[in-house]
């Protein structure tokens, strides 16, 4: 389907990590190339330290987080763009007042997300 509402598409909780929910706005199943999802982290929420095979391309709608790349940690907004290249370890922790949304487009390759840490981040 070309166009659909957002607001249609599923919701699923993230299982790693706190308060942190995805919807698949566009599955392998509608664009050839790449899906595009969307993240919610609540208040106070987090996605622990993890890789990923693929790279991700992302654009942040609301909120504010401190992200972690590699070893560099960086805290980005509303209007942010941040990239993490295939097989960096990075985390994520909602630090404002409301919901952290961001957009994420990655590649439609075989994934795998590896936790390597399952503790809160700082």
């Amino acid at each position: 389907m070309p166009v659909k509402p957002a607001a249609q598409v599923p919701v699923q909780p993230v299982q790693a990590g706190e308060g942190v929910t995805m919807q698949v706005l566009i599955g392998p199943d509608e664009g050839p190339h790449f899906a595009l999802r969307r993240f919610t982290i609540r208040p106070g929420g987090w996605m622990p330290k993890h890789t990923n095979r693929v790279e991700h391309e992302q654009y942040v709608l609301q909120g504010r987080a401190r992200i972690a790349i590699d070893d560099r940690v960086y805290e980005v907004q509303a209007g942010d763009v941040v990239f993490i290249p295939a097989g960096a370890a990075h985390w994520y922790r909602n630090i404002g007042s409301e919901d952290f949304v961001f957009l994420c487009a990655v590649p439609n390759q075989p994934d795998e997300i590896v936790i390597l840490d399952p503790a809160e981040p700082a």
